[in-house]
């Protein structure tokens, strides 16, 4: 049985649930991704299919499975997701302000790369998959955008 098990790595990140409450977690990430060469990363754990996320509750010291659309938020180191392509290519960037359901409020600088006919801040916001990316002070937070209730644009 054991030549049957996945090899996966644990990378500790910080989740937030609804209400504001912080759990320090442990996400387990693939050796390879299914969909871009290299590691599995958070965000293609957090954008993938499946409604559980299998997960290691640092304070309790034991294995639970969070419900994705649950998920406010996942904050961690950003070099722990790293897009190889947007090392490559000049994103676009917008500084904004993100008022969620249970009334906190998160305020960083939201990039990514897309075609110039689809490059506008709706369009990235209103594509398929459900976390987006924000850097918060130094900390990249995977941000579910079923629990966003207004995006305001920050001027610099």
């Amino acid at each position: 049985m054991e030549d049957l098990r996945v090899p996966k790595r644990r990378m500790p990140v910080e989740v937030l649930l609804p209400g504001g409450r912080k759990s320090q977690m442990a996400l387990y990430l693939s050796e390879v991704a299914a969909d871009h060469t290299g590691p599995e990363r958070p965000s293609d754990l957090m954008n993938g299919g499946g409604d559980f996320v299998p997960a290691f509750d640092e304070t309790g010291k034991a294995m639970t499975f969070l419900n994705r659309s649950a998920i406010t938020a996942v904050r961690l180191d950003p070099a722990l997701d790293a897009d190889v392509d947007e090392e490559v290519s000049i994103p676009t960037e917008h500084e904004v302000e993100l008022l969620l359901q249970d009334g906190t409020a998160l305020r960083g600088l939201v990039s990514y790369l897309r075609p110039s006919e689809r490059s506008r801040l709706v369009d990235y916001l209103n594509e398929a998959p459900p976390f987006f990316r924000l850097i918060d002070a130094g900390v990249l937070v995977l941000v579910n955008k079923r629990h966003v209730v207004r995006v305001g644009l920050v001027s610099r």
